[in-house]
């Protein structure tokens, strides 16, 4: 496929955002400031990614002429500089071809998370806890700000539910993928027997919602205070800085007691609040996909199991596309998870650009 056409569009419209940069005005919109200087990092990124691609495929066919050549070490050399050639060429390709395929709006904002104990009791919970540490040290790997929301843990260190907000460049475009069931199998600490259990988590993964993203009508909301339990001191069970939000139309709640105002609880409660009914809003519109591509990244939904760790084995099996490693403990400890990603956008790019054919 040639590019050449696609790759000039974007350096024209690279031209009209440094033009809007320069406008002393700018920063008086900030969402249309973001906005702007996000689209002109992601753009400036594919330019330099597409010299970088030219400027390999010219190494190429110059590596290409001396193989033939009757000095053997200038064709062996020649040869080992295509090795690693190639790759290298292949990986831009698809780094370009990501870049041009149409966005989805949501890839650039932050993302809510939100991970609830499965089945198996304690080990579902300690298994929460788990898969949060594991995002956490990810997020911090990339530079993400990692806040925890909400939290329900229980008595042994596990979390009957907890949410937490990554904020950073493009979070939930890597992250969109983690929604789903994850289950593990493993000997539970609490086992005394060394007998493997399964036991499942749910993650979902929302796109953080702005205010003109979704309606949310004062009248259609009831929103109660109540006293925060679990550990926390003497500010725990003396004010009621908890707080419970219901959206009437839909059912949901949302519950915050994480911080120490009520205030605070609120705008955090109606944060995840608009996250949720954006999700709702969204996933209605990914019917329109094709069944093929939800078949292959999933809806998303917390009832899909993804992903099985299975401990004994250090084996890690993404369901969606097939993928299986063994470096689960890696994975878990230190929050490895680029290359489960980076498969996933590779399946997911395929998938689309079929559907452009």
């Amino acid at each position: 496929m040639d590019y050449a056409p696609l790759i000039e569009k974007r350096r024209i419209r690279l031209e009209e955002l440094e033009q809007e940069i320069a406008d002393p005005t700018l920063f008086d919109d900030r969402n249309r400031a973001e906005n702007i200087m996000r689209e002109h990092r992601r753009t400036q990124a594919l330019m330099h990614t597409w010299a970088e691609l030219c400027e390999a495929k010219a190494q190429k066919e110059d590596a290409s002429a001396l193989v033939s050549s009757e000095d053997a070490d200038l064709a062996e050399m020649a040869a080992e500089e295509l090795a690693e050639l190639e790759p290298h060429i292949a990986k831009l390709e698809e780094e370009v071809q990501y870049s041009l395929l149409p966005r989805d709006e949501t890839e650039d904002r932050d993302a809510i998370i939100e991970i609830r104990a499965g089945t198996g009791g304690d080990e579902a919970a300690l298994f929460a806890a788990d898969l949060l540490g594991m995002y956490q040290r990810y997020a911090e790997g990339r530079g993400w700000k990692f806040e925890i929301l909400d939290a329900s843990p229980n008595a042994i260190g596990g979390f009957r539910e907890v949410t937490a907000r990554i904020s950073g460049e493009e979070v939930f475009r890597y992250l969109k993928y983690e929604s789903g069931v994850h289950r593990v199998q493993r000997v539970p600490a609490t086992e005394t027997q060394g007998r493997i259990h399964t036991s499942t988590a749910t993650v979902a993964v929302l796109p953080e919602a702005e205010e003109v993203d979704v309606e949310i009508r004062q009248e259609d909301l009831r929103i109660e205070t109540c006293r925060s339990g679990g550990a926390g001191g003497q500010h725990v069970n003396r004010t009621e800085s908890a707080v419970q939000i219901f959206h009437l139309p839909t059912g949901i709640m949302v519950r915050c007691e994480e911080g120490r105002s009520q205030l605070k609880n609120k705008e955090t409660g109606m944060r995840i609040l608009r996250a949720r009914l954006f999700e709702m809003k969204q996933r209605e519109a990914q019917q329109s996909y094709s069944a093929q591509r939800r078949a292959l990244i999933g809806s998303g939904g917390r009832e899909e199991k993804i992903r099985t760790y299975n401990f004994p084995q250090n084996r890690l099996t993404d369901h969606r596309i097939g993928y299986t490693s063994y470096n689960l403990d890696t994975v878990v400890a230190s929050g490895a998870i680029e290359d489960i990603i980076a498969h996933m956008q590779h399946a997911e790019m395929q998938e689309r650009m079929d559907e452009l054919k």
